[in-house]
């Protein structure tokens, strides 16, 4: 059976070879400056989940190594061509949010930055960041999220459309919900909606949460 990027649909290649042209522009206006102040003080392991092609990786300056977990062999492949610009160690792993290859408690952070609105079992995956974070650990999150009102129906409506152009992106997920469900204490979140706005994909929200102590 063949392995890596060209086994995948020819979608999910589509995708991954487009995405950082895609989102330059987003990466330029606000998102870069969103993901360094999640990232940058974050120390001892941390685990960058669903770390695409490698968007977070200048911005960690403190941690003693990230793992960088990405499932798509496509995303994998532009990922390990930028680890030159990485300024911590970085080991890249491939692997599913829902079923991670770390013990309990390995991780002292992780990361989530527009991911957990892919990850097939939202739930599962929430568990999992639970499992492998040390008690007391911290979550750092930048997810788009459910709207409310006639933004949200719509949401619903084209769910499946944007499930498949997205490469798996639920844009109706409502992840603050779910990180609580999860045993998750939010300490600091900010909701936002970024400028110009991006169709069906907002409202954000960044913030910190926090693994249950024991």
């Amino acid at each position: 059976m063949p392995t890596g990027p060209a086994a995948q649909s020819r979608v999910e290649r589509r995708f991954a070879a487009w995405y950082d042209r895609m989102n330059a522009g987003v990466e330029r206006r606000w998102a870069g400056a969103r993901r360094a102040a999640l990232v940058a003080g974050l120390t001892g392991r941390v685990l960058d989940l669903g770390a695409g092609t490698g968007a977070n990786l200048p911005h960690f300056r403190a941690a003693g190594q990230v793992s960088a977990v990405e499932p798509s062999a496509a995303m994998r492949e532009r990922l390990t061509a930028k680890l030159g610009r990485a300024h911590v160690p970085v080991q890249v792993v491939d692997a599913a949010a829902e079923v991670l290859p770390f013990p309990d408690g390995y991780f002292d952070a992780v990361v989530c930055t527009l991911v957990l609105c892919t990850v097939p079992d939202q739930a599962r995956a929430l568990a999992e960041i639970r499992r492998v974070l040390r008690p007391g650990g911290q979550l750092a999150f930048l997810e788009h999220v459910r709207a409310t009102g006639a933004a949200a129906r719509a949401q619903d409506l084209l769910a499946p459309l944007v499930h498949y152009l997205g490469a798996g992106c639920h844009p109706n997920c409502d992840t603050l919900a779910a990180l609580a469900a999860a045993g998750f204490t939010v300490q600091a979140v900010e909701t936002f909606k970024p400028v110009p706005r991006i169709p069906l994909i907002a409202p954000f929200v960044a913030g910190t949460a926090v693994a249950p102590p024991g």
